[in-house]
């Protein structure tokens, strides 16, 4: 490069000069730039750069992760969604099924009602019936009486039991018919 440059200062002598150059400064300035670039080269801007590339790779890690972080999230949110709604279907079921047992437990109770009611209801005729029948037997018996006292008292001759007898059992059978 020196003999270049000599030949160039030979060739054009006065230009460099006409502008200041001075070959020897120029050149040991030359090389301390360079040596000062590689040594800012090495230990400045390579490490500077390693450090701003592994910065920009633990952000874009960063990224993905606060991605696969809001999947899970809305993964979640589904699944949390699907168990409400699940856990209400059951609880809907269980209100069905206890308003099922209700009605038919109240449906039970209104056939023992209606049951008891009718069993009521039956004792109540039978006991009118015994009622009547009694009554009916009474009310014979007192006819029939009546009947031998007026047949006595009519004919006025005593009757005897035979008689009261057989006068007491027409009268039942006309009063039956």
């Amino acid at each position: 490069m020196i003999p270049i440059i000599l030949a160039t200062q030979t060739h054009a002598p006065g230009f460099f000069e006409q502008f200041g150059v001075d070959w020897p400064h120029f050149i040991a300035q030359l090389l301390t730039m360079l040596v000062v670039l590689y040594v800012l080269n090495r230990y400045a801007y390579k490490p500077l750069l390693d450090l701003l590339e592994e910065r920009r790779r633990r952000i874009a890690e960063s990224m993905a992760q606060a991605e696969q972080v809001k999947q899970e999230l809305a993964k979640a949110q589904e699944a949390r969604e699907k168990i409400i709604a699940d856990a209400g279907k059951q609880a809907q079921q269980l209100i069905d099924e206890a308003r099922a047992a209700a009605q038919r437990q109240g449906d039970q109770q209104l056939q023992q009602a209606i049951a008891q009611a009718e069993a009521l209801i039956a004792k109540a005729r039978e006991a009118t019936d015994l009622d009547r029948q009694r009554m009916l037997t009474e009310l014979k018996r007192e006819v029939g009486r009546l009947v031998v006292e007026t047949t006595a008292k009519v004919t006025g001759k005593v009757l005897t039991p035979d008689d009261q007898r057989r006068l007491a059992e027409e009268t039942s059978k006309q009063l039956v018919a």
